[in-house]
């Protein structure tokens, strides 16, 4: 009996409820705001890792606003189990919907409760100790029936119940906390109303610290007992952050509290959860990974969304900038506050570049159009809003922006909702404006020109570009003076100038590069130097020691290819640099020291297993993917990677499942492996058997 039909036995009673669900199923028209206002979802939620399933024991209150027989929620593959009630309304269940059925009235408020349970396909994650949601692109109704439409803002209060010794993070406040046959409960409670899919909870055993804003808003600051070293590096500025960004928009940060967790194999790098933003473990950095791979930007990022997407929310994906676009916007102010001036006319100019490249291949999209790339809604968006507060003055704009978030709170929006707030407080006409920056598909590249040129650094990094034709030994003196006191980006612009250039010219360029201890200058030197002088061996030997892992990374590697002699000597001086969350350096170390002829000879197998390890479930994708590579690359495939490989080619993130996948079809297409993976068919579930069938075709 399938579940469908199943649960149609178990709550059709009679033939008017069987006939009413059969025309409702295949007439299903959407009802939020028009028929039903769901007021209230309070929800009892169990996650099973065993069995990778959820059982849930919800209660839903909802205004109906005109009279209809029927009212449903997004629900896919449910299994209803029992009802809470006794009332007149039948439920019944279909494949992505569970409906109520009886004559609704008008103006009416009703109550239904239920249980059931689901295996979801996405958007509830159980990786490894962690239990974690991801409901963006409406996906919470494949854990918890609810609305996909975002334009039904719903109060909804959580009850986690999780293994003990386990903690759980979700939206709204924690009320209570309580043991209950060796599970611990934990009950939220939301003050507010959201869309559905900003809904999340997350499990693992995480630790905690509280700060609070300059308002007295609570901020919990979440962690793993194996991450607790690096708390104060991944989490820096994030008091100044809060600070800023609710200073700058002006109006209070509107819930209850806000919590920051990090999360292993994270689909992105950060979601905004209603006060609980969820981001991606990659983030989590020590001191020296802060400089090359931190979370300001995606801290601002999130933060910023709890306003613009949380607070309001776009109407439909035509007003989606609303959203990306703002948050892009405060974000970048933030780590204008953070790391100044430069940096920020730095990241805008980058964004306008790109912009402008996919305008000049006639690529260029509207803001306006609902399928537009994240390049325009995020970096087009927060480029017109910047040319907007310029024309209107930065006054108006902040004042605008207030009375666009007081008026339309807790509510949908759409762009021209915005515009008019603006135009308002303006008392001028924005309807340029919107032509040009909204509905135009090309990127207005000369106003964006404009602006950038109000930077002295940018008009002086211009000036350095337009060097590149120039003759080395016309530009030298020029390049020489840029290095005495190097700005982070005009220092590395002289050193990739120095590329291809006869060392006898550029040799005191390049110890002046090394000699001005700026960090980013002498990593664009280990970036563009894959050839190492040996008159610079030594100075590019200490690039080892610099505080970025980028550069060590990129250092290591090329000192071990140009000078073989001192192999050994490399792996030693990086022995026990692990970089990067992914061990980038620890995994390069490795795959050198299983290559390097004659090194450690007696511990080969010790190295190729703890490589081997990183290929395997235990770890998270980004360790795993770097991994591969390597597997890859030197050619150490058997049973067990295969069989990693094989796992990751199904992987929830779609990004490592194509490259596994891609690896694993070129390994499919080389004999010697393919009789390899041949062997392995028989200890593979039926997916996987299907899969590999699927690749050879391919």
């Amino acid at each position: 009996m399938t579940i469908f039909v199943q649960n149609l036995f178990f709550v059709c009673m009679n033939l008017k409820t069987f006939i009413a669900l059969f025309i409702i199923s295949f007439s299903c028209l959407a009802q939020q705001t028009d028929i039903v206002d769901f007021i209230k979802i309070e929800a009892e939620i169990e996650p099973i890792a065993s069995e990778k399933k959820v059982i849930g024991n919800v209660a839903y209150t909802f205004k109906v606003l005109k009279n209809t027989d029927s009212i449903y929620l997004d629900a896919v593959s449910m299994l209803l189990l029992n009802r809470k009630d006794s009332n007149t309304i039948s439920i019944a269940s279909e494949e992505k919907k569970i409906w109520f059925i009886s004559n609704f009235e008008a103006n009416k408020s009703y109550t239904v409760s239920f249980s059931y349970e689901a295996q979801p396909k996405k958007a509830l994650y159980f990786t490894n100790s962690q239990i974690w949601t991801q409901g963006q692109g409406k996906y919470t109704s494949n854990w918890l029936p609810s609305i996909d439409d975002m334009n039904d803002k719903i109060e909804f209060d959580l009850t986690i119940i999780s293994p003990s010794g386990q903690n759980v993070v979700a939206n709204g406040k924690l009320i209570s906390s309580e043991m209950r046959d060796k599970k611990t409960i934990f009950k939220f409670n939301m003050e507010s109303p959201m869309s559905s899919y900003l809904v999340a909870f997350a499990i693992d055993n995480f630790d905690k610290q509280e700060i609070y804003s300059e308002n007295g808003t609570p901020i919990q600051l979440y962690f793993t007992n194996e991450n607790a070293a690096k708390f104060e590096s991944t989490y820096r500025y994030s008091k100044v952050i809060f600070d800023f960004i609710e200073k700058e928009i002006g109006v209070p940060y509107p819930w209850q509290n806000y919590k920051q967790v990090p999360i292993r194999d994270f689909l992105y790098a950060g979601m905004e959860n209603t006060t609980a933003t969820f981001f991606s473990e990659a983030f989590v950095v020590d001191s020296i990974g802060f400089i090359d791979r931190n979370y300001v930007n995606v801290n601002a990022h999130e933060l910023a969304h709890q306003w613009f997407g949380n607070l309001i929310t776009e109407e439909s994906g035509t007003h989606h900038w609303l959203q990306e676009g703002f948050a892009t916007y405060y974000a970048l102010l933030a780590e204008k506050e953070v790391f100044g001036e430069d940096y920020y006319f730095w990241k805008i100019y980058q964004s306008a570049e790109q912009l402008k490249a996919l305008s000049d291949e006639g690529n260029g999209e509207a803001l306006l159009n609902p399928n537009a790339s994240s390049l325009t809604f995020y970096e087009k968006g927060a480029w017109a809003l910047r040319i907007l507060k310029q024309e209107v003055g930065s006054e108006v704009f902040k004042i605008a922006i207030q009375n666009y978030l007081n008026k339309f709170q807790f509510k949908n929006v759409m762009t021209d909702d915005f515009l008019a707030e603006v135009e308002n407080v303006y008392g001028k006409d924005l309807s340029e404006f919107k032509r040009n920056w909204l509905e135009q598909s090309a990127f207005k590249a000369e106003e964006a020109l404009d602006y950038l040129k109000q930077s002295t650094f940018i008009n002086t990094y211009f000036e350095t570009v337009a060097l590149r034709p120039v003759a080395l030994k016309d530009k030298k003196s020029t390049l020489k003076t840029l290095l005495k006191f190097p700005n982070d980006y005009l220092g590395q612009e002289v050193v990739f100038q120095l590329e291809g250039e006869p060392l006898a010219e550029t040799l005191s360029l390049y110890k002046s590069a090394f000699e001005s201890n700026n960090i980013y200058v002498r990593q664009a030197i280990a970036l563009s130097m894959p050839i190492i002088p040996k008159d610079l061996k030594n100075y590019y030997e200490s690039l080892l020691e610099d505080n970025s892992y980028v550069t060590q990374e990129a250092a290591f590697y090329n000192l071990w290819n140009n000078f073989p002699e001192d192999a050994e000597k490399y792996l030693e001086t990086m022995k026990n640099v692990y970089g990067f969350q992914d061990r980038n350096i620890r995994q390069l170390w490795l795959a050198l020291a299983i290559v390097t002829v004659g090194y450690e000879v007696e511990n080969k197998a010790i190295f190729f297993n703890e490589l081997k390890k990183f290929t395997t479930s235990n770890y998270s994708f980004e360790v795993r993917e770097i991994a591969f590579g390597y597997f890859n690359s030197i050619g150490l495939w058997e049973a067990e990677s295969l069989m990693a490989l094989i796992d990751a080619s199904q992987h929830h993130s779609w990004r490592f499942k194509k490259s596994s996948r891609e690896i694993l079809k070129k390994l499919l297409h080389h004999e010697y492996y393919k009789e390899k993976l041949k062997l392995l068919k028989k200890d593979l579930d039926e997916k996987s058997s299907k899969l590999l069938k699927q690749l050879e075709k391919e």
